[in-house]
Order: C-alpha cells, then sequence, then structure tokens
C-alpha cells in the first residue's frame, strides 16, 4: 500500500462516521431517530396532502391529479393514497425502519447529533426531491395518470427491495459475526462481503435508484444512480478503505485479493 499519510491526518475530515469511536452518544442517536421518523410525515404530505404543489406551480409546472385510493380493508385505507403513491410512501417508510433499526441495534460507531442531522436531512431531501418530481405532470414517472402498474414502477420497486435487502442482510450478516468474541480484531470477509468489498454501499444505491425511478423515471433514476456511485467510488469508499488499511494492514490486502469488487460484484 502506497505511503498516504494516516487516516486520522487525511481522511477522518471526510468522513462521516466516528471510526473507532465504540461508544454510544445518545443524543446523537436520538436526534437521528427523530428526524429519520418524521419523514414518512413529510412524504404523506408531499404525496396526499399538496404540499409543494404551489412550489411546482410557480416554476410553471403541473401537478399530477391523483388516482382513486386503494382499498386494503384495513386501517390503511385511512391513508386516502392510489396503488401507486401507496408504494411510493411504503418505500420512504421502508428507507426510515432499516436505517433506524442500523443505528439502534447494529452501529456500534458514535453518531453525533450534528452528523445525525445533516444525515437524516440528507435523507429526507432526497426522498422529497422523488415525491416532488412525482407529483409533477412534467417529470412524474406515472405517465398515463396514475394507471397501475407501469414499468417505472415495476423496475423501480425491484431495484428497491433488491437494494434493501442487500443492504440490510450485509449489515446484519457482519454484526453477527463481530459479536462473537472469538472475532475481536478481525476482518470480516464472510457472507454477502464475500461478493463485493463494499456490498452494503452498493445496496444503498441500488434502493435509492429504484426510489428515484418509480417516482421520476428514468433519467431521475439514472442521474441517481450516477450521484450515488460518484459519492461512494470518490468518498465515501477510499475513506473507509483507508481507514481500514490502516487497522487490518496485511489482513486488508488480503481480502482485497481475494475479494477484488469493491462495489459492484462481479463486474467492479
Amino acid at each position: 500500500m502506497a505511503s498516504r499519510g494516516s487516516y486520522d491526518d487525511v481522511s477522518r475530515a471526510r468522513d462521516y462516521i466516528k471510526r473507532g469511536a465504540k461508544r454510544p452518544n445518545y443524543l446523537g442517536i436520538a436526534t437521528f431517530v427523530g428526524f429519520r421518523a418524521a419523514d414518512p410525515f413529510l412524504q404523506y404530505g408531499i404525496l396526499t396532502k399538496g404540499w409543494g404543489s404551489s412550489l411546482i406551480e410557480k416554476v410553471g409546472g403541473g401537478v399530477l391529479p391523483e388516482g382513486p385510493p386503494l382499498v386494503t380493508n384495513t386501517p390503511f385505507d385511512v391513508l386516502g393514497l392510489s396503488p401507486y403513491r401507496s408504494i411510493l410512501f411504503g418505500m420512504s417508510v421502508g428507507s426510515m425502519l432499516k436505517q433506524n433499526l442500523h443505528i439502534l441495534t447494529i452501529m456500534q460507531e458514535e453518531m453525533t447529533p450534528a452528523a445525525g442531522v445533516m444525515v437524516a436531512v440528507g435523507n429526507a431531501v432526497s426522498n422529497s426531491i422523488n415525491s416532488l418530481f412525482f407529483i409533477c405532470s412534467q417529470t412524474s414517472a406515472s405517465v398515463n395518470g396514475e394507471h397501475f402498474p407501469q414499468t417505472p414502477l415495476i423496475v423501480g420497486s425491484t431495484l428497491y427491495a433488491v437494494g434493501m435487502f442487500l443492504e440490510w442482510f450485509s449489515e446484519v450478516q457482519r454484526a453477527a459475526w463481530k459479536r462473537n468474541p472469538r472475532n475481536q480484531d478481525k476482518l470480516y470477509q464472510g457472507g454477502l462481503f464475500g461478493l463485493s468489498r463494499h456490498i452494503n454501499y452498493f445496496g444503498y444505491t441500488m434502493w435509492r435508484t429504484g426510489h428515484a425511478l418509480a417516482a421520476g423515471g428514468w433519467v431521475w433514476g439514472a442521474t441517481t444512480a450516477a450521484l450515488a456511485t460518484y459519492g461512494f467510488t470518490q468518498r465515501g469508499i477510499p475513506v473507509l478503505q483507508h481507514y481500514l488499511e490502516e487497522k487490518y494492514g496485511d489482513k486488508y490486502e488480503h481480502y482485497e485479493q481475494a475479494v477484488p469488487y469493491k462495489f459492484v460484484p462481479f463486474l467492479w
């Protein structure tokens, strides 16, 4: 490994996570959980309460008429969401639950209040852009009213489901392995992390892309995929890799040789 300075000197300032600081910050956790829990209410307001409609109209856009509500004969019907909007709303709820469960049951590194706000607000902004793109007639993935289902929704939902599974299950596998005292200070190389060294980042990119595609169509989905890929490959992965190289040394070199794909399994 080429010499490039220590992680503390070079990469820590670019890292959103306090690597090595394995202690709870209850205010940071509460801040993140609270802000993330508020996001589905925001998305519901945009999708069915007209929040954001005036903004769309001010910039010359039209607002997509709501389709007939989904009828399930369950308490869910009180939301009054169409089938299409129900799935988009479910995506915001699913990502919130996944991330809050992660920080409450899996994540060991400290989450500061500032980081909690930044990450939670970033996710809310991404989801809100998706919702606004959907309710705007000119940008909506629903090109035929809200007839159900449509191709962007089918493809987007598939990407969302697969990506959410990859991110969630890979992290569950790693957390279970790390809880074993015999594995203390060892580098995890098994499970889904045997397919890609950052399979969880790839999973996140997939479900983010799926949500964007289902809401804003093919161009917005591809844009989201490109932005997420750029963020991980240019900042997230290099910063984390620097930390892992410094912590594990030759063990990480052997892992790179055994699993040559850093992001997309069998490709990159």
